[in-house]
């Protein structure tokens, strides 16, 4: 990944991955700050790279690799003679001190998990946050550890497990923690990333909607020029806040194919309709396309096999629309930053697939369409922010994520339209039950299966044989962990009764308590 968007010389902050799980997280509490960051793989990050990007400040993330080992990744030489402020961050702090000539080992005492970390030195990095002589909680993960310090530096403090827990070079200012200050239990951890970037790198706290909305419609008029755009619109947030970024940049050179899969939550295709041609007045295709897609699907009950059926499918769709719309030579996408980072590996080598991610990878050569990404910088809440800036309704920037293949990955098992009606229909009661009860905007998503199990049950005096139902809710920040959102047992309960009353074919629903990880959010 190049550096992809157009900022001030020396005012963003380059995060180098080294493939910790928590690297994102990083980005995200310096996007809070309001600071400007992007992450890029270790091996990506060279002097030609640097001169590119010009950073006002450096953070090497954590990993899983022991630089014990000769093939371990490292930080490339270049970023230590630039001069700008670096902070490691455990694996990064480790790098720090074997590239600058220390020393790291493996640990007896290893650290994983809840930590005390005691403060030996006042340091710019705890500033009005530390004072020395006390101890503090953080959280570790670690099983090598620093055993002796480049010239020029010092410890700031350490941990049963860690003589070198924090270390500094004042001179220099390059700093390394062996905690992880990104993730929640550190407790004081953003404010210690606010130190490093504000105090000692001196960046701005300026990096806003606003001003990443005007950039980016000087980028997509810059890019496009006076070229037709083809936008596909999924119903989701992220292809909605893309198009109406777009339009706004280059009005009706922006045409939108919005593909009904026959998959999508209750009255969602009218609404999308009735948004976009009415509210915003964008040039709209609407293909209404259930028959094909469930057709297709039909015996079809492994997940990875269904995205790519209904992938295929609205690539079809969309091709056979796109080529009929004149000069059109950009596909507009709302892929995000989540989207991009996860599907590059940060050492270039071979990643586990989860799943698919719908937005990546882009059509076919065939189709011979350049990307326009204007939200590939965004995560999912900056994306709801942009929206708002752009005066999309409120009700449909909040609205929950959605799945680009639909309710299809909510029906383990083969999809049917009998099978989507019974699910729509009982999500549509869960949600509404979610709202009247105020519960909405607190739950990051919530949405119900529709499991391959039927049950005995008694309905009336006759014997019944249906339907179970799942019901799922999770809070989360960012989508990349979640926990199970602790519904009081009368709202279940009430949810359930309503449910079984209203949707033929179900008589039981279950509640989902299981987070992220082990789990994933959605069920396929």
């Amino acid at each position: 990944m190049a550096a992809t968007t157009p900022h001030a010389p020396n005012a963003s902050v380059l995060i180098v991955d080294f493939g910790s799980q928590v690297t994102q997280l990083i980005a995200r509490r310096l996007r809070e700050i309001g600071v400007y960051c992007e992450i890029h793989p270790y091996n990506r990050v060279d002097a030609a790279f640097l001169d590119v990007f010009q950073p006002g400040a450096v953070i090497l993330s954590g990993g899983p690799a022991s630089l014990s080992v000769a093939t371990s990744p490292r930080p490339s030489s270049a970023i230590f003679e630039r001069g700008a402020p670096i902070l490691g961050i455990c694996y990064g702090e480790q790098a720090i001190c074997s590239e600058l000539g220390g020393a790291v080992s493996r640990s007896d005492h290893r650290e994983f998990g809840r930590a005390q970390i005691n403060v030996t030195a006042d340091s710019p990095l705890f500033d009005g946050v530390w004072a020395a002589g006390k101890a503090y909680p953080v959280w570790m993960s670690h099983g090598d550890r620093v055993d002796a310090l480049p010239d020029g530096f010092e410890v700031i403090a350490t941990s049963p497990g860690a003589p070198f827990a924090a270390i500094a070079n004042d001179e220099r200012r390059i700093y390394g923690v062996q905690f992880h200050p990104e993730v929640v239990h550190t407790p004081d951890g953003a404010r210690l990333l606010r130190n490093f970037v504000v105090n000692v790198a001196g960046l701005s706290t300026n990096w806003t909607m606003a001003a990443f909305k005007e950039s980016a419609i000087d980028a997509i008029r810059a890019r496009v020029g006076d070229a037709k755009v083809v936008c596909g619109l999924s119903g989701g947030v992220d292809s909605a806040v893309a198009a109406v970024l777009i339009h706004e940049a280059i009005g009706d050179q922006l045409t939108c194919v919005f593909v009904d899969t026959g998959l999508m939550r209750a009255d969602e295709g009218r609404q999308v309709v009735d948004l976009f041609r009415g509210a915003y007045n964008i040039p709209l295709i609407h293909v209404e396309a259930e028959e094909m897609f469930l057709a297709k699907l039909k015996g079809v009950d492994d997940p990875e096999a269904k995205r790519k059926i209904i992938g295929a499918a609205f690539i079809d769709i969309f091709e056979k629309e796109a080529g009929q719309i004149e000069n059109a030579a950009f596909l507009a996408q709302g892929t995000l930053y989540p989207d991009v980072i996860e599907s590059v590996s940060f050492d270039g080598g071979p990643s586990v697939t989860i799943k698919s991610h719908h937005n990546v990878g882009g059509l076919p050569e065939r189709m011979n369409l350049k990307l326009v990404e204007p939200l590939r910088e965004l995560f999912k809440d900056e994306v709801r922010a942009l929206g708002r800036e752009l005066g999309l309704p409120e009700a449909f920037v909040g609205r929950h994520p959605f799945p680009g293949p639909g309710l299809a990955i909510r029906i383990p098992g083969e999809v049917t339209k009998e099978r989507a009606d019974i699910l729509r229909k009982a999500d549509a009661i869960y949600l509404d039950e979610i709202r009247k009860a105020g519960l909405y905007d607190e739950i990051w998503q919530a949405f119900a299966v529709l499991l391959p199990v039927r049950t005995v049950g008694v309905m009336g005096d006759e014997r019944t044989y249906d339907h179970v139902l799942a019901l799922r809710a999770v809070t989360s920040t960012d989508g990349m962990t979640a926990d199970y959102y602790p519904f009081p047992h009368d709202f279940l309960g009430a949810c359930s009764t309503r449910i079984i009353n209203e949707v033929r074919g179900v008589n039981r629903v279950v509640y989902d308590v299981t987070s992220k990880p082990p789990g994933t959010i959605e069920w396929e």
